[in-house]
């Protein structure tokens, strides 16, 4: 592993819309030189929708009273809720490869390595961004780029209520099934810090990184 650092911010349950406002700040901090190292915010959102540059409205169906966002993140539309984990890198990419389908490359390789660590086993399904297993797919990613930085990122589904992807046409993939870490093992539990703990092991290893986790507190010392 290199002397560069990954801080990475557990920052718990987190309002989208306050989420948002950060990574923003957070990359236009990291374009400016202001924060010196990449980050990498893990977190849950409350039950929300999110359209990226690509969604049509025809792809989400009535949403009961589920907050709606359009973001500038590439890709359609998805759904981000409890038992969710929701990762949003903050990297400048001068520092790896200036190659936006290298870093999605390399986002997928993360998840698939930790979910094999489940004893998940998990691939990319060709012709799609994401993760999948068994034809089912178990994490979505949506990224945007700045001077090559990033913010947006990936959702992986944990114990997630998967009823709630019945709201939309999930990434605009039509038939598309959804499925859990939860589901794919059988069981109803899973360590939400274990999960976290493997996929920030995974990232850092895919981008060369060593992860030092910081609080969310300092986080908001940050942004502020």
């Amino acid at each position: 592993m290199s002397g560069r650092v990954l801080q990475v911010v557990q920052a718990g349950v987190v309002p989208y819309a306050e989420a948002l406002a950060w990574q923003r700040d957070l990359a236009q901090a990291r374009i400016e030189a202001r924060i010196p190292h990449d980050m990498l915010l893990l977190l849950e959102h409350p039950p929300v929708l999110t359209l990226g540059r690509n969604s049509r409205d025809m792809h989400v169906l009535p949403s009961a009273g589920v907050d709606v966002f359009e973001v500038e993140r590439g890709g359609d539309v998805t759904f981000h809720g409890p038992g969710q984990l929701v990762g949003y890198p903050i990297l400048d990419l001068t520092g790896y490869k200036q190659d936006l389908h290298w870093y999605l490359r390399a986002l997928e390789q993360a998840l698939i390595d930790a979910l094999r660590t489940l004893g998940i086993a998990a691939d990319r399904n060709p012709g799609y961004t994401g993760v999948w297993t068994g034809g089912r797919k178990i994490a979505s990613i949506g990224v945007h780029v700045k001077q090559w930085v990033t913010w947006h990122g990936f959702a992986l589904n944990v114990t997630t209520d998967l009823s709630y992807f019945d709201l939309i046409v999930p990434c605009g993939i039509n038939g598309v099934v959804m499925t859990s870490i939860a589901r794919e093992l059988g069981v109803e539990e899973v360590s939400a810090q274990d999960v976290r703990d493997r996929v920030a092991a995974k990232f850092a290893e895919a981008f060369d990184l060593t992860a030092v986790v910081t609080s969310r507190s300092a986080l908001l010392e940050t942004v502020a």
